[in-house]
């Protein structure tokens, strides 16, 4: 662990916990004096003084909350963790609420081999942390935790609530590859073990191959699998997909009709299909595929963006605007929506708007572009976005 990661508040933590203890005057006195000067030591830096008195407070009153907590965090950010940990323990036996406490704890557990403990400590403190970085810290371990015992799942229902929390955090996200990917090679050795020569096998190894970049390979598979079940969920929209960027459009739409004859519900086939009947200048079969797409699924961004470039083809952009004002919330990352309202926002005299609309579009388009050069590097091929003909490329 980086202990700076989390000595930023240790010691405004150490200040801010201190309080009375009910015991006779005279002992009293003598605690709020140890207590005073621990607080003159930990302004001054010199913990072990403070530690010093905090030890004899707890020689008169070993149920000190405060001297037995801040003795036990002293103790961890000095490396005493198998001497914090027993610290800890008691202060928050003695007052559960310090959610803090049990953090470090669990650390402390951790770091000394008691990994069942540091599992609950973790585990139980996690939720009521309001410390951004020790909230982090602490489902980080709790992550190493499960990762080293092949608890995949747990592991990735705690980078999950890492990722709510902090989303663009580079180390959460290394961690969350990391876990995925795992899961998904495990995932695939066990389809490859108890079901080879299945649909569900080769529909995994078209994904595979589409990521390598071999879209005839990915294209073979798809239909192996289609022919083993030909009503196999998701594959006659994947194939349908390999087919619009491998410039078979024909293709496409005959499995985009296939895959929404399969499920009905399938509010992305009806998208695709809707753009199918938009650069046909179909309007008609254009506006009822986005709207039984909105039907199926208001938050789709595609469908909102489909609808508006219809409306907009209708000489109706006044419409057009709340529709892709919604769909640029949904999917800020996706340049052609930032494009189309640039253009609306130009039409309609909204100057500063659209020059912002075309900002983005910009700074996304550069950003995929870099992107598009990582995947290149590593050998690997992004996932296929339909073409756009009336965006710049």
């Amino acid at each position: 662990m980086d202990l700076n990661a989390v000595t930023h508040f240790g010691v405004c933590f150490l200040l801010a916990t201190f309080s009375l203890a009910q015991s006779p005057p005279n002992t009293q006195q003598q605690i709020e004096t140890h207590l005073r000067q621990a607080r003159g030591f930990l302004k001054d830096n010199r913990t072990d003084l403070a530690a010093r008195e905090f030890s004899a407070v707890l020689a008169l009153d070993p149920n000190n909350v405060d001297a037995r907590n801040n003795l036990g965090v002293l103790l961890f950010f000095r490396g005493d963790y198998a001497q914090a940990a027993p610290q800890l323990r008691a202060a928050v036996k003695l007052q559960p609420t310090l959610a803090k406490s049990q953090a470090l704890l669990g650390m402390c557990e951790r770091w000394t081999g008691e990994t069942a403990r540091a599992e609950a400590d973790l585990k139980a403190s996690l939720p009521r942390l309001q410390e951004e970085e020790l909230k982090m810290q602490t489902g980080m371990e709790l992550i190493e935790i499960y990762y080293g015992a092949g608890e995949l799942e747990n592991a990735a229902g705690v980078v999950g609530m890492l990722r709510q929390w902090k989303p663009a955090d580079p180390d959460i996200l290394y961690t969350a590859y990391r876990i995925y990917s795992t899961l998904a090679d495990e995932a695939m050795l066990g389809v490859a073990t108890t079901a080879p020569g299945s649909a569900r096998l080769h529909q995994l190894m078209a994904h595979e191959l589409a990521r390598q970049g071999n879209t005839e390979g990915a294209i073979a598979h798809y239909r192996e699998a289609l022919t083993v079940n030909p009503r196999l969920p998701g594959a006659h929209f994947e194939l349908a997909e390999l087919l619009s960027v491998a410039s078979d459009p024909e293709g496409a739409e005959k499995e985009y009709q296939a895959a929404l004859a399969a499920d009905p519900s399938d509010e992305k086939s009806e998208c695709r299909l809707g753009e199918f009947a938009l650069r046909a200048s179909d309007l008609k079969a254009a506006t009822t595929h986005f709207s039984r797409a909105l039907q199926l699924q208001p938050g789709d961004a595609d469908a909102a963006a489909g609808m508006a470039k219809t409306l907009i083809a209708m000489n109706q952009p006044e419409k057009a605007v709340p529709l892709l004002e919604r769909a640029v919330k949904l999917e800020p990352f996706d340049a052609p929506i930032h494009y189309h309202l640039a253009l609306v926002y130009r039409g309609l005299g909204r100057t500063a708007d659209s020059r912002r609309e075309l900002a983005e579009f910009q700074k996304v388009k550069d950003m995929k572009e870099k992107l598009k050069q990582t995947y290149h590097d590593m050998r690997l091929q992004p996932k296929p976005e339909q073409p756009d003909p009336t965006v710049p490329q």
